[in-house]
This record gives C-alpha cells, sequence and structure tokens, in this order.
C-alpha cells in the first residue's frame, strides 16, 4: 500500500460576508496516495476551488474554516501554528499553484530571485551565491525549461512562460504534493500542451509525489490524471479511475456532467450535446439531503429526506441512493 499523502475527514468551509454563509465545501473525504495524479471536475460553483484552498490551511478572504480535518503527511493543517504551516508543510510537503497566479509574481523581481527566496526558505545550510544559482539552474534543466528566463522579469515573459515560471517556483522544494488549479486557462492550445507536459514531466521524475488538479476542461484532466473526483454542491459524488468514470459514470450527476462535454473523440460534429436540466442550487440555502435530488432524472423520495453516504461500487465511491443494494 503506498504511503498516504493528503487526507481529509469531513472538510466544511463556508463563505461568510454581506451575502450571508455560503456553505462552499461541505462534508467532503477524501485520501490522495502516493504517486496519485487527482482531477477535481464539476460545474462552475461547484465547490472545487473552495476545496483546494481549504486543503491549504490559507484560503481566501471570506472563506472560513468551519470543521474537519486535513492531513498532510501527518500534519493537520488547520490546527498547527502557522510557522509550522509555512515552513514544515508548505515549504517542504504541499504547493499550489492557484488560477490567479499568472498575475502573482513581483514585477521587479527577475525569476531566479523567487527560486532564490524559495531556498532561502526551505534551506537547512548555508548556500553561497554561486551554490545558488547552480541549484536553481539546474532545477530550471531538470524541467526542460530554458535557463534564459532566469533573468527575466514577469512581464518580459508570455503567459505561458509565466506559468510555467510559477509551476518551476512551485516545485523548486520537491513537495510531496503539487495542487494546482485551472492550470491551462487563458493560455493558447500550444500553451496548454506544453503545460500539460510539463506538469506530466514532474510527476513522472518524482519532482513531486502526488497532484491534484482543478480544471473545467476534461481533455486536460484526461491528459493530466489517472483519477477522478466529480463534485456538486459542496460535496463529492463519485470519485475513482478516471478512465472507469469517464466511460462508464454511475452517479446521475456524473452522468449528465459528461453528456454535456465535448466529446473527445474524432467525430464530434456526429455528436449531440445535452444540457443539465435546472441550475446549481443556491448555497445558501441548500437542498436538504441530496443536493441533485431537484435536478434528477432518478430522484427517489429518500432522495429527499436523507443525505446519501459514500457507497463501495466496483472500486469507485459513489455518494447516491440507487447504489445502496450494490455496496
Amino acid at each position: 500500500m503506498t504511503r498516504k499523502i493528503l487526507e481529509t475527514n469531513d472538510l466544511k468551509g463556508y463563505y461568510r460576508g454581506s451575502f450571508g454563509v455560503v456553505q462552499g465545501v461541505n462534508g467532503v473525504n477524501i485520501s490522495i496516495h502516493e504517486r496519485d495524479r487527482l482531477a477535481i471536475a464539476g460545474e462552475s460553483g461547484c465547490g472545487k476551488t473552495t476545496l483546494i484552498e481549504l486543503l491549504t490551511g490559507t484560503p481566501e478572504p471570506l472563506l472560513y474554516y468551519e470543521g474537519g480535518e486535513v492531513l498532510v503527511e501527518g500534519y493537520d493543517v488547520w490546527h498547527i501554528d502557522p510557522d509550522t504551516l509555512r515552513k514544515d508543510v508548505k515549504c517542504k510537503h504541499l504547493s499550489y499553484v492557484p488560477q490567479s497566479s499568472l498575475n502573482a509574481l513581483n514585477p521587479t523581481k527577475r525569476i531566479k530571485e523567487f527560486l532564490a527566496d524559495m531556498l532561502e526558505e526551505r534551506r537547512e545550510k548555508s548556500y553561497s551565491p554561486n551554490e545558488a544559482r547552480e541549484m536553481v539552474g539546474e532545477h530550471f534543466e531538470r524541467l526542460g525549461l530554458d535557463k534564459a528566463l532566469l533573468d527575466r522579469y514577469p512581464h518580459e515573459l508570455s503567459g505561458g512562460q509565466k506559468q510555467r515560471a510559477n509551476i518551476a517556483i512551485s516545485t523548486f522544494a520537491e513537495p510531496s504534493i503539487l495542487l494546482v488549479d485551472e492550470p491551462t486557462s487563458s493560455l493558447d492550445v500550444t500553451s496548454q500542451r506544453k503545460m500539460v507536459e510539463l506538469l506530466v514531466d514532474i510527476h513522472r521524475k518524482e519532482i513531486i509525489d502526488s497532484l491534484a488538479c482543478v480544471s473545467h476542461d476534461l481533455g486536460v484532466l484526461r491528459q493530466l490524471c489517472d483519477r477522478l473526483a466529480v463534485m456538486y454542491g459542496g460535496t463529492l459524488v463519485e470519485v475513482g479511475e478516471m478512465d472507469d468514470i469517464v466511460e462508464d459514470p454511475l452517479h446521475p450527476y456524473t452522468k449528465l456532467l459528461l453528456g454535456a462535454l465535448v466529446p473527445l473523440e474524432r467525430d464530434v460534429r456526429e455528436k449531440s450535446l445535452k444540457s443539465i436540466p435546472g441550475r446549481p442550487p443556491d448555497l445558501r440555502d441548500p437542498p436538504p439531503a441530496c443536493k441533485f435530488h431537484p435536478r434528477c432524472p432518478k430522484c427517489m423520495d429518500i432522495c429527499k429526506e436523507k443525505r446519501p453516504p459514500e457507497f463501495e461500487v466496483d472500486g469507485r465511491k459513489v455518494s447516491c441512493w440507487l447504489y445502496e443494494e450494490e455496496s
């Protein structure tokens, strides 16, 4: 059995503000093991980014931790002091590339200075300037990136180069797990391909032990990941092997979601796309029990009365009362 890198238990996080309380993530249980590449998919507003931010222990303003556990290499990120979180967890075990990372680089610093800062933060001994430069250059070479980028400022880079530089900075400490949110959004097709190749490469070379990726693009996720977690209304509805779910989805929402996406086959023009009926739930006042029941073509009385647990079906976890007898 491979070692468990990250685990959540009944994780909850809500947005609080003048708009009220939004139950962004409500009771998520998930495990990511060594060598896993996990995709997190779902409609906009389903809680994908909220979940990723809660995993870091330092979410955006207005998002508050409400309960549960996030364990990263044994550290409970919501119940340790900030110094330990920064130095022992984020510098060694967990790294996060947010969706807004293209604009996150300080415009007054060269790329090599970001890497030098990372080296200074995680160092266990002192390095001379020459040693630091050599280590930074070796990391870029190992990732197959042009070392000329190291002497440039962020404004001198294209969108694709910025994103690849962000990945290089985030993996310099060789973290146990890399979390990436929409890594190919706002990139052209060529840059998207290079980004996918880079992420696959850093996992293959064991620069990282595991990967968790959020994206609206199933084509990107299928190239990057071997497992899939489908979210709806702040909860996970189906988790399993990527190919198993794509080829034979079990949860009614997963079936409708995949039917609404552009297929990956060549004969795309012969395929008809179907929209998902209804609207995603208002998480300020979500439906009781199963959050998908107002839109579900398979809805039963129990779906309106009781939240389904996770049922084990053919190696997958499915939160749907349809599979109560099969588990």
